[in-house]
């Protein structure tokens, strides 16, 4: 196993990735004129969200320039293949980055590049087959951890590293290239995309990191040897990103949506909602997952039984199934109750105007009857009417008076 030439290639993914992005860090933070602010903000939306480019592009270069170097001394087929379905599934994220696809568009490109991966690894026709598979349903699990900052950066961190002490155990170069520079690269990433996050991964890294991740992990364990149970060790490297998947499309079929549409139900999310910081939600999903990929890379060497990997994967269980208890959507609104008061009456055209509501006549008092005059007990008036000036009523009011 060529170590020096691992460690080079690291060492190159590193510095190259921070280089980067360093540099689209300080273009997305340029000061512009005010009457440019406009088109500041969505240029620099724009350079945050498509920063994962900077990890990509010093992974691969730092991992193709070792393997033109000869750093793989064995099955460099292997290596070329992960590097090239990688790279197409990288333009492929960057694209939708720019311009959202579909996703059959983006389950196919996937699966053209993991059909890819397989050819040039020379895998049998039923491994390549559950390679391809697996390969496909891996990516997008691992992509959709990036809801938060620093989440899928510190998880591909810890499952990375699990890949490449797998694969250093084997003794191969060719598989341990990618993880080795991929380790490298995300650690130097983490930097810009750690809470509050300047970059982003965005589609083009998360789909290229969650693809590596899978196709490397699918290579490394079928070019075990057949004495160790080292297929055991393959779902535990991707266990967080299992998990996250299962809890989304269980939260989603409980409430009738589809599993395929977005939305705040994911593991960073209900963390969020009990209260766990966005840092805490990093360093917890980071312990979460270094505890079956400490186990899965101890299964593939052959030092622990495969049985104890049931203990994370109960663990695992108990977890989603607790967060499933977390509301994952916001309740209902109760509608406003409808009154008659508040209804309005639109006028149609050619339609006579309503009726005006009937005023009731006020009442005119009778004749000679006195308005608004206080009386006595007795029913007589304490002030006595003006005389109207007939020779009658004037008799009545001296009558009334004495």
């Amino acid at each position: 196993m060529n170590v020096l030439g691992i460690i080079a290639s690291g060492v190159a993914a590193l510095l190259i990735t921070v280089a980067l992005a360093r540099i689209a860090r300080r273009a997305a933070l340029r000061p512009h004129t005010p009457a440019a602010s406009a088109g500041r903000a969505a240029r620099a939306g724009l350079l945050r969200r498509t920063g994962g480019t900077a990890a990509v592009l010093g992974v691969t270069a730092a991992a193709g320039g070792a393997l033109w170097l000869g750093a793989a001394d064995e099955a460099p087929s292997s290596a070329a293949g992960l590097l090239a379905g990688s790279g197409t599934v990288a333009a492929l994220g960057l694209v939708h980055d720019l311009k959202p696809l579909r996703a059959v568009l983006r389950l196919a490109v996937q699966t053209a590049a993991a059909v890819l991966v397989v050819c040039f690894a020379g895998l049998p026709p039923v491994a390549a087959v559950l390679t391809v598979l697996w390969t496909v349903l891996v990516t997008n699990a691992f992509a959709l951890l990036d809801h938060a900052d620093g989440l899928l950066t510190v998880v591909g961190v810890v499952t990375a590293a699990g890949l490449l002490a797998c694969a250093a155990v084997d003794g191969g170069s060719a598989l341990a290239l990618l993880p080795a520079a991929l380790v490298a690269g995300l650690g130097g990433f983490l930097l810009h995309t750690w809470h509050p996050a300047r970059l982003r991964l965005g589609a083009c890294g998360a789909q290229f990191t969650g693809f590596v991740l899978a196709a490397s992990g699918a290579l490394i364990q079928a070019a075990a040897p057949s004495g160790r149970a080292a297929w055991a060790a393959l779902p535990a490297l991707a266990t967080v990103a299992l998990a996250d998947t299962a809890l989304v499309v269980v939260s989603r079929r409980r409430v009738g949506r589809s599993p395929l549409r977005g939305g705040n139900d994911h593991v960073g999310h209900r963390l969020r909602r009990l209260r766990v910081t966005v840092p805490g939600t990093a360093v917890l999903l980071a312990l979460w997952a270094g505890v079956p990929v400490a186990a899965g890379t101890l299964v593939h060497a052959g030092l622990l039984h495969p049985a104890f990997l049931l203990v994370p994967l109960a663990g695992t269980v108990a977890a989603v199934l607790a967060l499933l208890r977390v509301p994952g959507y916001p309740p209902p609104r109760p509608a406003p109750p409808r009154t008659t008061a508040s209804r309005t009456h639109v006028r149609r055209p050619g339609a006579s105007a309503p009726a005006a509501p009937a005023v009731r006549p006020a009442e005119v008092p009778a004749k000679g009857a006195s308005v608004g005059t206080a009386r006595t007990a007795s029913g007589r008036p304490t002030v006595p009417p003006p005389p109207t000036g007939s020779p009658s009523e004037t008799a009545a009011v001296a009558a009334d008076r004495s």
